[in-house]
């Protein structure tokens, strides 16, 4: 819900999805998935999908993974290479760095990286509700939160397999079940820029 609202969506909509979800409203059923595989290079990839239709999103997944030199593996091939942890975004514009890890070091944040654009404060698991409430007490506002997959090694990568990577990760997030992908790449802010151009 606060995802939702952070994207400014609809509060009828966001009901709506509400009463979807508990069964309460007619409509399609969604379950929720998640898919492993490797790219170009070695890089380890996560897929988390929100679908009615598990058939066609494994078809989907599979052919964007081979169309751009990855493969989908078995299930727990990857995930053993990520920790799951709490996620939460704040607008560099709303709190300095220092206050930030104020508000939230006491809390059991691990961890707060500079984006350039927002702070993502890291959480384990089991300090993410109280991370958020320092946030709240605070008077911090925060915009995503959620649990997210951070890899526990970098992989870099340069040249073609770089490019590779970006058209793989870009391919996977088009398509309309996919909710969010991690990766395990670590590409130089120079090469990023020379893809991008």
């Amino acid at each position: 819900v606060v995802n939702a609202r952070s994207a400014n969506m609809p509060q009828a909509t966001v009901e709506r999805a509400i009463r979807r979800g508990t069964g309460e409203e007619p409509g399609a059923v969604y379950e929720e998935g998640s898919y492993e595989g490797y790219g170009p290079g070695g890089v380890a990839i996560l897929v988390e999908t929100l679908t009615d239709n598990k058939n066609r999103t494994v078809s989907d997944v599979r052919h964007v993974f081979a169309k751009h030199g990855g493969n989908l593996a078995e299930k727990g091939a990857v995930s053993w290479m990520f920790a799951q942890k709490g996620s939460l975004e704040v607008s560099e514009e709303a709190v300095s760095e220092d206050d930030l890890m104020m508000a939230v070091m006491d809390a059991g944040a691990e961890d707060i990286q500079d984006t350039g654009e927002v702070f993502e404060v890291l959480t384990s698991l089991e300090s993410f509700e109280a991370v958020k409430q320092a946030l709240d007490d605070t008077g911090i506002s925060f915009g995503q939160a959620s649990l997210a997959w951070i890899p526990q090694n970098y992989l870099e990568v340069v040249g073609a397999e770089a490019d590779k990577i970006i058209r793989l990760l870009e391919g996977l997030e088009d398509l309309d079940d996919v909710q969010r992908v991690f990766s395990n790449f670590d590409i130089l802010e120079e090469e990023l820029q020379r893809l991008i151009a």
